[in-house]
């Protein structure tokens, strides 16, 4: 199956920055929509950005104006570069491939920790 491999994740500062990086092993262009998630501990998964195939993005309010979700099509990767780092920014990154609507599926990595200390 389509595989997703995350990297990138390391501990930093408030106020730090760190760039993920998130490989497709096939074309990453089958997936409609690249997406990035994250988990903190005692948490529930929440959406942080999301870039489409046809070149739009969206951000989460909590990460809008810090972080940019970009992609190199033909390297099939997905970056997230995260900037002005927060302690609750603290979790684990997910990548995340979507084939579009209508239950198509999706496909997910096996994540990334981060660690935003004080």
């Amino acid at each position: 199956q389509e595989q997703l491999v995350e990297a990138g994740g390391g501990s930093v500062q408030a106020g730090g920055s760190l760039t993920l990086s998130c490989t497709t092993s096939g074309s990453m262009l089958r997936f409609l929509v690249m997406g990035w998630y994250r988990q903190a501990p005692g948490k529930r998964r929440e959406w942080v950005a999301r870039s489409f195939r046809s070149g739009g993005t969206n951000y989460a309010d909590s990460v809008e104006g810090r972080f940019t979700i970009s992609r190199d099509n033909a390297r099939n990767t997905v970056y997230l570069q995260m900037d002005s780092l927060k302690p609750e920014d603290t979790a684990v990154y997910y990548c995340n491939g979507d084939y579009g609507p209508f239950d198509k599926g999706a496909v997910w990595g096996q994540g990334t920790q981060v660690i935003v200390s004080s």
